[in-house]
């Protein structure tokens, strides 16, 4: 966790940099809040992480010494190839579409993104395809 935080620090660092340095040069309010944010959004993972660093024990991927073995585990079961992603995507697309067409647009893409939860849960629950 420690390398994952420093990285983001040094990220936001970078932003903070870019920011000042974008305000003295071209003074524009939009780009700067902008990169501000950017930063901010390094900051807030980068002081979690580093939080959390301090409370954890080391893992195997934090220790310069470590082995493969060491980080080796449980890797468990992955799902197989399946349907019903390019279903719910299908469903998000077409409740998307209902900003431009209109609403009963939306009430198929409900349908068709509700189908497939039920499809996704109840393959998972089985642990095949249906």
């Amino acid at each position: 966790m420690k390398v994952e935080g420093k990285l983001l620090l040094v990220i936001a660092v970078f932003c903070a940099g870019i920011a000042a340095i974008y305000w003295f040069t071209g003074y524009e309010d939009g780009g700067t809040v902008m990169l501000i944010g950017t930063s901010l959004l390094g900051l807030l993972p980068a002081s979690y992480y580093l939080w959390w660093a301090k409370r954890m024990k080391p893992r195997p991927e934090d220790d310069p010494n470590g082995s493969l073995e060491q980080g080796s585990g449980v890797i468990g079961a992955f799902p197989h190839s399946s349907i019903w992603p390019f279903v719910f995507g299908l469903g998000a697309a077409m409740v998307g579409l209902a900003l431009v067409f209109g609403v009963w647009t939306a009430i198929f893409g409900i349908v068709l993104a509700i189908t497939a939860v039920l499809g996704i849960i109840s393959e998972s629950r089985r642990g095949g395809s249906i």
